[in-house]
């Protein structure tokens, strides 16, 4: 897991391909005007997931894990609050992983809490499982999902 200020990308460029293509979407983008939804930046292979909305609080935030995409989490507005476990020490999966959706949700607890405020970001790889929307605040976020 990495958190950071967008303003700091640079550091993280070049990472692993397509991470570079994430960055210069959320740094070029008026993301604020984006519609909710799906934003193509390369096909299949880097897009970008918009939302806003209420957090669920830290009790009702559920760990979830990736096997083929890495996460950016970039806060556009608000104060997200991310929980984080790293995903071999998740033992009780709630159902089994969905190759489809790329997607494992966990009973188990996050080991610890990021406050990522606007303008910073995390990312989040297949051995971090993440807990998002631990906030009990409005939210308004950009996901970029990078194939790996």
């Amino acid at each position: 897991m990495i958190l950071d200020l967008i303003d700091h990308q640079q550091f993280y460029r070049g990472m692993v391909p397509g991470l570079d293509a994430g960055f210069d979407f959320l740094k070029r983008t008026d993301l604020a005007a984006l519609e909710d939804g799906r934003h193509a930046i390369d096909g299949d292979r880097v897009f970008a997931l918009i939302a806003r909305g209420p957090g669920v609080g830290r009790e009702q935030a559920m760990l979830e894990a990736h096997r083929k995409y890495l996460d950016i989490q970039f806060v556009i507005a608000g104060v997200d609050q991310i929980g984080w476990r790293p995903i071999t020490e998740c033992t009780r999966p709630r159902e089994p992983y969905s190759d489809e959706k790329d997607l494992v949700f966990f009973y188990d607890r996050p080991e610890t809490w990021c406050k990522v405020p606007a303008g910073a970001f995390t990312i989040f790889l297949p051995q971090d499982a993440h807990a998002p929307l631990g906030c009990e605040n409005e939210v308004h976020k950009a996901v970029v999902k990078i194939r790996l």
